[in-house]
Order: C-alpha cells, then structure tokens, then sequence
C-alpha cells in the first residue's frame, strides 16, 4: 500500500510536510516523495488531507470496564485484597467490548489498559492494538508496568479492611515492597540451589520486575501530596515510576520537572466527583510540559470515551499548551510513557503502519477521519 501526497504530521518534526508513505508487511517502509509501488498494492490518495500517526492512549480501561452492562461486566478492581501484584489484566481484557472497535473508529489505535485505582498495588498493565478477537494477538507489550494508586480511591474501599488514611496506603504499599525486595534477595542468595529456595509467593514473585526495573510502578495520585509521596517511594526503593492523572501537577510543576518522571495527565473532561478533583484545571498538561516535562493526555476511558483523547489535546490546546506539545502528548510521548514507541506513536520508517487521514486537525470537533488504519489494514 501507499499513501500519495498526503501533508504528514509525523509527531517528530514539528512542522508538517507533504509526502508519501510506502507500507509493506504492516511496517512503513518509506517516507519522501514520489514513491511508488507495485501496481496491483492499494494506491490511497491524501491529496489535501491531514496524516498522523495513530493515536496513543497511555492510560485507560478499554476492554476492562464493559459498555452498557452494569456491575457485572466491570473486571478491572479486585476488591478483597489491598494488594494483588499477582493480577494480570490480559486476564481481563475483552476485545469484543463495543468501545475497543470505537476507539479504533476514532484512530486510537494503541492503548495501555489494565486494572482500576481501588488497591494500593492493583497488577500488571498491557499495551494493544485496538483491532482484533484474541487479546493474545493484540498485545504489544506484556506487562507494561505494575499499577499503584495513593489517595482517596483506596481509603474508600478499604476503609473497614485496615486502611483508611493516606498513610495506611502508603504503608501497604511500602510492605509489599519491603517483602518482595526480601524474597528476591533470598531468591539470588539461592543461585538455583532449590533447597535453599524461599517458599514460592506469587506476589513477591509479581513484584520482581520493578524491583529489577524492567517495568515501572505506574502510580495513581491526583493531590499535590499524593504524587509526591509517589515520588518519594520509587526513590526509598530505587524502583522506576511514571506519575498518572497528576490532576494538581500544576501547584507543583518545578517539582516534578526536577523528578524526570513521565506523566499521564487528565481525566480532565469530567466533573470533579472527589475533593483530590477540586484544582482539576484543562491548563495542568500546559504548564507541566512549558516546564520541559514529558506530558501525555489521557482519557481514563470509560471517564471519557476513548474515541475524544484528541479532543482532549485540543481542549489543552485551547487552555495554552502548545499544540506540536498537545501532539505528541496523544502519540511519541504515549508511545514512550508505555515502553512501546519502538513501533507506534510517530510515522518513521520501521515503525507500525497505524496510520490515521483526516480532513482537518483531529484536535477540533469537525474534523472527520477518512480512514484509520492498523498494522498497515484498513479500520471497517
């Protein structure tokens, strides 16, 4: 397939330019002008049409949390344990919910998705595609990071199991790793020797990859203090975190610039249902990425449906940010929140061809997509 003379905004360059895209086997294989191909692949003409890569969501729970179906379809919060590093979202993912086929509709085509804030350590997140029957063959990246979450959510659903302030969290979440970071040392004192072995723990176990570093603590915190107690936590146990909703990041903004910590910023199109919402502000993703942040948008869907994450770079837009800024927090900055910009979150050869052609700038409400398309294969 080739994309002809389509005006490319690529999520690297900050100015767009016009060119084509030479896709073979799923991956870009060129970007210039005058490309060509073999006559009989599919010749797409982008003549004054807009170019993006597909759009990346860093934080959600697409598949997880079901459309239209109440209670019973919520499978993304385990609720009788404060701690369950054993749990693994690609065990709850549903690729026939309705939203995953919306959000692909709508050229979100990658997302990270997993398990909801009501545990203090909650499991392991995925990174998909959003087009397939088999969550095995969608997966791009398993596990992504293991989910955390500090505040409000937490003390509400365990507030009669042994945790209902901010510091009762903050302890489970410091045993947990304490008891993991043992078990490992133990596990390496062992060196294979099976009698000498600790006794198998299936959450120490879950736990190894952070404190290895292979994947981050992906940490929930909206409040000032929340996210800095996240700060300082990753920091006791030399682990990698990635700060997300950061919905007060604003009142701290050279503090975090300092942390280096990449952070997932919204849902910021809804209301403020919790007192840890009340400074939530469309200016927040603005001001942190001024700072030399690395920011990413999000939409925490079902808080809003997946398909607006680009208006929601647009809304940020509107409240200040710079709009090449509001790009790349819905693509390459996603793309590398989630470990997965390897292959998606910018048009560059080599990369997925997960392609998204409009009419106009997807960041405004009557711009219409002509075509989406992943791995290289049209979104019906």
């Amino acid at each position: 397939m080739i994309i002809k003379n389509g005006t490319i905004y690529d999520a690297v360059n900050r100015e767009p330019y016009i060119a084509d895209i030479l896709v073979e086997d799923g991956r870009i294989k060129a970007i210039g002008k005058d490309l060509e191909c073999d006559p009989a692949e599919e010749t797409v003409d982008a003549s004054g049409l807009r170019v993006y890569p597909g759009f990346v969501e860093a934080h959600c729970h697409l598949g997880l949390d079901g459309w239209g179906i109440g209670y019973e379809g919520k499978d993304y919060n385990e609720l009788n344990d404060i701690c369950t590093p054993q749990m693994r979202a690609i065990d709850s993912f549903n690729p026939f919910d309705p939203t995953v086929r919306m959000a692909a509709r709508a050229g979100v085509t990658s997302v990270a998705t997993g398990q909801g804030s009501s545990n203090a350590i909650g499991g392991t997140w995925i990174a998909v595609k959003t087009t397939g029957v088999c969550v095995d063959d969608m997966i791009i990246k398993d596990p992504v990071a293991m989910k955390g979450a500090l505040g409000e959510n937490p003390k509400r659903i365990y507030k009669d199991k042994g945790a209902s302030a901010r510091m009762s969290t903050a302890a489970a979440i410091r045993n947990m790793l304490f008891k993991a970071k043992e078990y490992l040392a133990k596990k390496e004192a062992a060196a294979g020797d099976l009698s000498k072995q600790p006794a198998f723990d299936f959450k120490c176990e879950a736990m190894i990859p952070v404190l290895k570093k292979e994947i981050p603590l992906k940490m929930h915190a909206h409040q000032a203090n929340d996210i800095l107690t996240a700060v300082r936590l990753a920091k006791e146990f030399d682990v990698k975190l990635t700060l997300e909703h950061v919905t007060e990041g604003h009142l701290i903004a050279d503090k975090l610039a300092e942390t280096g910590c990449m952070m997932a910023v919204g849902p910021t199109m809804s209301f403020a249902s919790k007192f840890e919402l009340q400074n939530k502000t469309w200016t927040t993703p603005g001001i942190l990425a001024a700072k030399g942040c690395h920011v990413s948008i999000i939409t925490d869907s079902p808080v809003i449906a997946q398909e607006y994450l680009p208006l929601c770079a647009g809304l940020a837009v509107k409240a200040g940010m710079d709009p090449f800024d509001a790009l790349k927090a819905i693509t390459i900055n996603a793309a590398e929140h989630v470990g997965i910009a390897d292959r998606v979150g910018s048009l560059e050869v080599g990369k997925d061809a997960d392609i998204v052609i409009c009419d106009g700038d997807p960041m405004v409400s009557d711009t219409n997509i002509k075509a989406v398309y992943i791995d290289g294969r049209i979104v019906g």
